[in-house]
């Protein structure tokens, strides 16, 4: 009884995660581009290899995975929302996409992957430190993780306060830093870490690239 206890209200959590996702996805206009999506392809195309085997963790409507194998890698994109997968699966058909578990082990053996493409997905994460785990678990040595998120420098929050960028009710769990998101990587276990920020005028950039080597 003890043991039902602690799990049930942590699966209710989940599915209510879950659940929100596959509403957004539902929700969310057919043409609808990514944000900053040239930016965001540039510094992708620009660390890709032909060859690579890529995983597109969190992948939406497939946009990302479709333009890796474009440039010659071996690419799967992976999303937890099943209305994500159809969309993504409706536009590029020719593509592998999979559903993977909420906050679960990723369905890839160690080594799996030369390059790890996590974009606009790590401040969403619940469980930071498993889903790190697994990202360097299923990543070759020597793989590359790149990671794209919202910049929260220091001056930009304390102007336009904390609420704009972490509403109660949104998605957003997570705010990330130059500093600490370089921290997190080599904390674990990450080397040759680069993170640089971009958009924006000087010390109101709004997103983080970062670049780390397993």
């Amino acid at each position: 009884m003890l043991r039902r206890e602690r799990t049930e209200p942590s699966a209710r959590y989940g599915r209510a995660i879950k659940d929100y996702y596959e509403d957004l996805w539902e929700r969310l206009p057919d043409e609808l581009e990514p944000p900053s999506f040239e930016r965001r392809l540039g510094f992708l195309r620009g660390k890709l290899r032909p060859g690579d085997r890529a995983l597109d963790l969190g992948s939406g409507a497939g946009e990302f995975t479709a333009a890796m194998a474009e440039a010659g890698a071996d690419a799967i994109g992976v999303e937890v929302a099943e209305s994500a997968l159809t969309r993504a699966r409706q536009r590029h058909p020719n593509r592998d996409f999979q559903l993977v578990p909420l906050d679960g082990p990723l369905p890839f053996e160690d080594g799996s992957f030369e390059l790890v493409w996590a974009s606009e997905v790590l401040e969403h994460v619940t469980d930071t430190a498993r889903w790190l785990s697994e990202v360097r678990r299923v990543l070759a040595p020597g793989g590359r993780l790149l990671v794209t998120t919202p910049s929260h420098g220091r001056l930009r929050v304390a102007l336009s306060g904390v609420e704009r960028f972490s509403e109660p009710l949104g998605d957003h769990l997570h705010l990330y830093t130059k500093s600490s998101l370089r921290t997190l990587l080599h904390e674990f276990g990450f080397g040759e870490v680069e993170v640089r920020a971009a958009e924006g005028p000087p010390f109101f950039r709004r997103t983080l690239f970062a670049r780390a080597v397993r």
